[in-house]
């Protein structure tokens, strides 16, 4: 046989036992990043009735289920609420602090109520230990809205400021109020249009400075 042959055999010879070998070996379908993520564990915890819901003494079955997972570059949170009035719109934020008056607070999203007082919300963004507003300086803020809670025309300086906690409101002071939560007149910020109920869920059992979000490290 010709050397020419003779390389062309070993070079198909070596071909072949790789491919052999890597048929036979376990296919790596993950990167180094995602098996970091693979052992992220979720986290699953509740929420309670808030104070203002305590103090007046309504919707004693309200509470949720929380269950937040890793995923690329963020986390999802799932919320299960349930023990609410029924068909009911309620709005959903992450907070510095359980009780009023909240501190930092973020504003996730909507969570619509079905005939039977259960709702459900999905969510994806930074929700672990990492979770921060900051402002390194004042600068003019747009006024959109001017009542009932007018907009700030400028923010506040802040060094990083973690929010760790969370809280459900009522979408509307009258559903609130219908509920037996608070006066019809009781209006907060903590909505689109800053005209909203009362806090309805909160993460009041863990403590102020140990939201449940602080356990979840990225």
């Amino acid at each position: 046989m010709k050397r020419s042959a003779i390389a062309t055999a070993t070079a198909a010879g070596a071909l072949g036992l790789a491919l052999a070998t890597s048929a036979s070996a376990p296919a790596a379908t993950t990167t180094s990043s995602e098996a970091a993520q693979g052992a992220s564990s979720s986290k699953t915890f509740s929420m309670v009735r808030s104070s203002a819901a305590e103090v007046t003494g309504c919707l004693p079955q309200a509470k949720a289920n929380v269950k937040i997972t890793p995923i690329e570059g963020a986390e999802r949170m799932e919320v299960e609420v349930s023990g609410l009035p029924a068909n009911t719109e309620f709005d959903f934020f992450v907070i510095q602090v359980p009780d009023a008056p909240f501190g930092m607070s973020w504003y996730q999203g909507d969570i619509q109520t079905n005939d039977r007082g259960r709702g459900h919300g999905k969510f994806i963004g930074r929700f672990n230990i990492e979770t921060f507003s900051v402002a390194p300086g004042v600068q003019p803020a747009p006024v959109v809205h001017d009542s009932p809670i007018p907009d700030a025309a400028t923010n506040p300086q802040t060094a990083p400021v973690h929010q760790y906690h969370l809280g459900l409101w009522f979408n509307s002071p009258a559903d609130a109020a219908a509920a037996g939560c608070s006066a019809p007149n009781v209006v907060t910020p903590f909505n689109g249009e800053h005209n909203a109920g009362v806090q309805v869920l909160s993460t009041k059992n863990f403590r102020a400075d140990s939201g449940p979000l602080r356990d979840l490290i990225p």
